[in-house]
């Protein structure tokens, strides 16, 4: 860009000198183009109505002494005019040596008027085409500003949650200036570019007024201060500072950076208003809900997202990661979920996030939110993991978080950190494997001396322990002598009574470890003593699964676990256990109905049984009880 400032220097040809010290401001001063007067012209003709705006007024030509007089007074009147249109100054040509020929009433008013006086050596050849020169110049700085600001502009955020917006135009303005660039609010950086030129402005910001305006200090860089938001108490400030001075151009671009800035940043507090009112909503949604409110939390959502909290039923999901993790956490499930669920972090508990996920149907049990959150957990690092509850009812959502955060516990101890539902993990899966197969290999190792005979135990035996004979002799197609006589022979290797649901459970629950989920014992570990199925029971996962499991029958108002133990007791048969707790056969069944609810487990199963034996004796504190039989094996 040409200026009165760099013109002499930039065209040294022309020969131009100031009339005056060249003043500070001279700099700033645009040249648009070059107007050329003749001394004749500007008396026959007087001003000149087509003079365009911003002009650089050339008188070029002798003045006749006599006329001299007559020239002045145009060219007083002439600079009233120029400065109506914006011309930055007045150039008049003078021979080789000559004094300056303006009269010191011209000088005066030029001043006061703000237009620089100029004269010029150079022959009027060398100004031809200089306007049009000007008009090149200029064409191309359009050219390049426009490009700038098309770059600016391709800066802007595309969502309003982009973080990092204020830091790439800051970028983008340190590069295009070649300057430093801090973006900052009395209590934090909010940008810096370079990393350095926080500590160079820090001291700018703190000791300039935001009108002080450019520093032109010759010892240091110049620097510009500009408030972003000065019609609010908010105080941003965009600090730029560079060795070189600020051209009118560079200030005008630095200018629409910080409105652009200005709107980012006031968008920005908007748009984190609005997120952490929705987020306090959505946790007080949340308390609700686990606090049985189920009518206020839907009316607290009703607006925020339509129809979410509309079903009667619903799952609970635990996230727990690292603390410095969880905000992250949060931000990415919203993103990928948040419109099918309720999400919040877990006021209690630093490291937690909680998630109530609707559920619309019995066909839509949640299974692609399960999915997604399990990716997503794989994601936020190490230590991080996934519990989830089963369908519960919305005014039982209490129970549902109990469960969630039991799966969580347990999944937190797994090499596969995710647990959907602790009902649904399977026992087999949770003891100590390399342990488990010991013990179950020692139980069973009666009936595995003879190959042929393990065979045929291994197909007979969890059918015949689990149904009727004559059922599972129908399963297996064999006769249900055939099945007798191998399950006697098996109880008298085992010197077992599978009449006793207990030693049914056990050997069912070994030859699962041993058929289901057989692996090689290695041979360090083939010599060691055998590990007493207590031991088994005691890990923490297993703690965890059986609370888990008896936690909602213990809230049941009726004694439910008496009724467990009574039954168990009485190898499963209800009349002795009505009477040994002197109630009648109908309640017993219902209790046991109303556990199976509970615990999610079909107890005309062996396995459902099997669940409910070990869930008891583990959560009473003494896994041991269930093994008592077991001394006489092992012996």
């Amino acid at each position: 860009m040409l200026t009165l400032g760099s013109l002499p220097t930039d065209k040294p040809e022309l020969g131009l000198a100031f009339v005056w010290d060249k003043p500070k401001h001279a700099q700033a001063k645009e040249i648009i183009g070059v107007f050329t007067l003749a001394p004749e012209q500007l008396l026959d003709d007087g001003i000149p109505g087509d003079l365009p705006d911003g002009s650089l007024v050339l008188v070029i030509g002798a003045v006749p002494f006599r006329l001299q007089g007559r020239i002045m007074a145009e060219l007083e009147r002439l600079l009233q005019f120029m400065r109506r249109k914006g011309s930055p100054g007045l150039v008049v040509s003078v021979g080789s040596g000559a004094r300056q020929p303006f009269p010191r009433s011209v000088i005066d008013q030029a001043k006061r008027l703000g237009v620089l006086l100029l004269t010029t050596s150079a022959p009027a050849e060398k100004w031809e085409g200089m306007h049009e020169e000007v008009q090149q110049v200029r064409l191309r700085l359009a050219e390049r500003r426009a490009s700038q600001l098309s770059s600016l502009v391709k800066e802007l955020p595309a969502q309003l949650s982009d973080s990092r917006a204020v830091q790439r135009i800051a970028d983008w303005l340190a590069q295009v200036l070649d300057a430093q660039v801090l973006v900052s609010e009395p209590q934090r950086i909010l940008a810096a570019s370079p990393a350095t030129a926080a500590e160079q402005l820090a001291q700018a910001v703190i000791q300039q007024s935001i009108d002080a305006g450019p520093t032109d200090a010759p010892s240091g860089p110049h620097t510009q201060l500009i408030s972003l938001s000065p019609t609010s108490a908010v105080d941003t400030v965009l600090a730029v500072a560079r060795n070189a001075a600020f051209t009118e151009a560079d200030l005008q671009l630095l200018r629409h950076a910080a409105k652009l800035l200005g709107l980012v940043d006031q968008a920005h507090r908007e748009y984190r208003a609005a997120s952490d009112a929705s987020k306090a909503a959505r946790s007080a949604a949340l308390e609700l809900l686990l606090d049985g409110e189920v009518a206020k939390a839907r009316r607290v959502m009703a607006n925020m997202v339509p129809g979410l909290m509309e079903p009667d039923t619903a799952r609970v999901f635990v996230i727990e990661t690292e603390q410095a993790h969880r905000d992250s956490a949060v931000s990415r499930c919203s993103s990928a979920i948040g419109d099918q669920v309720l999400i919040a972090p877990d006021p209690r508990n630093a490291r937690r996030v909680l998630i109530v996920h609707p559920v619309r149907s019995e066909e839509d049990n949640g299974a692609a939110i399960s999915a997604e959150l399990a990716h997503l957990v794989g994601t936020f690092g190490p230590r991080s993991s996934l519990g989830g509850s089963g369908v519960y009812s919305v005014t039982l959502l209490a129970d549902a978080l109990h469960e969630a955060m039991a799966a969580q516990s347990f999944a937190a101890l797994q090499p596969e950190p995710v647990v959907l539902s602790v009902h649904a993990s399977d026992l087999v899966s949770l003891l100590p494997q390399v342990e488990a197969q010991r013990w179950a290999r020692h139980l069973l190792s009666p009936l595995m001396q003879d190959g042929a005979q393990w065979e045929s135990m291994r197909e007979t035996l969890p059918a015949a322990l689990t149904y009727p004979y004559t059922v599972a002799a129908r399963l297996l197609h064999l006769h249900r002598n055939t099945v007798m006589r191998r399950v006697r022979t098996a109880a008298d290797l085992l010197r077992m009574d599978f009449g006793r649901i207990a030693d049914r459970i056990t050997v069912a629950l070994a030859l699962e470890v041993v058929t289901q989920r057989e692996m090689p014992v290695p041979a360090e570990l083939t010599g060691t003593e055998t590990p007493a199925l207590a031991h088994l029971l005691a890990t923490p996962q297993v703690q965890t699964w059986a609370q888990a499991l008896v936690r909602p029958a213990r809230a049941d108002r009726r004694d439910l676990l008496a009724t467990a133990r009574a039954w168990l007791a009485f190898d499963a048969h209800v009349e002795p256990a009505a009477r040994a707790l002197g109630l009648s056969e109908v309640t017993v069944r219902a209790h046991l109905r109303a556990l199976e609810n509970h615990m999610q487990r079909d107890l005309s199963t062996l396995s459902g049984v099997r669940d409910l034996q070990i869930s008891l004796d583990v959560a009473s504190g003494n896994p041991g009880l269930f093994e008592n039989h077991l001394s006489r094996v092992v012996a």
